[in-house]
């Protein structure tokens, strides 16, 4: 697929199958995503595969979390079931690193590209997938669930697999409405 092409048409996709990225295809996401701006070349970011039996465990993990805060039943069963929307979820988090250059924001809008890259690459060979965040990359809870260190945040989960639908052609944007001169 021609890089262009694929920037602009990316789209995400929340119906996913199996299967999900696995071998060479799931080296390239993950490749991609090491690609990602890296300021002081700190490398802070950290991926974490949750995938076969793991999403269970996720599912239980996102529902106590949504106990804890006191979130109603069926959105605690909605979290329970939610890891199971797709085959693979990789969730990534910023492995914050102090440097006197390269502030913690940056470090995790860096996190954040690897995120983007790794959907990109997942689209550019036939998978696709869909990045999702909410209240669950904020929470402690979570966080120490999947293993994270005090300084790490949870930037999104980036669920893939097979597309199950056919994508719909995306509204086009005229960028003269976002952009402006100085």
């Amino acid at each position: 697929m021609d890089a262009l092409e694929l920037l602009l048409n990316r789209h995400s996709c929340s119906r996913l199958s199996e299967p999900a990225p696995a071998g060479e295809a799931l080296d390239n996401i993950l490749k991609a995503g090491l690609r990602a701006p890296d300021h002081g070349t700190l490398t802070p970011w950290q991926f974490i595969l949750i995938e076969g039996e793991g999403r269970v465990r996720f599912g239980d993990l996102l529902a106590a979390a949504a106990a804890e805060r006191g979130e109603p039943e069926e959105a605690i069963e909605r979290c329970m079931d939610a890891p199971l929307r797709a085959p693979l979820i990789i969730a990534v988090a910023t492995r914050y690193q102090d440097h006197p250059k390269v502030p913690r924001l940056e470090q995790e809008l860096s996190a954040g590209c690897a995120v983007m890259a790794m959907q990109m690459a997942a689209q550019a060979q036939g998978f696709n997938g869909i990045w999702r965040s909410g209240w669950f990359i904020f929470d402690d809870i979570v966080a120490k669930g999947l293993g994270l260190g005090e300084d790490d945040q949870l930037v999104g989960f980036l669920y893939l697999g097979t597309p199950m639908t056919e994508v719909r052609k995306l509204r086009e944007l005229d960028p003269a409405a976002f952009v402006r001169s100085f």
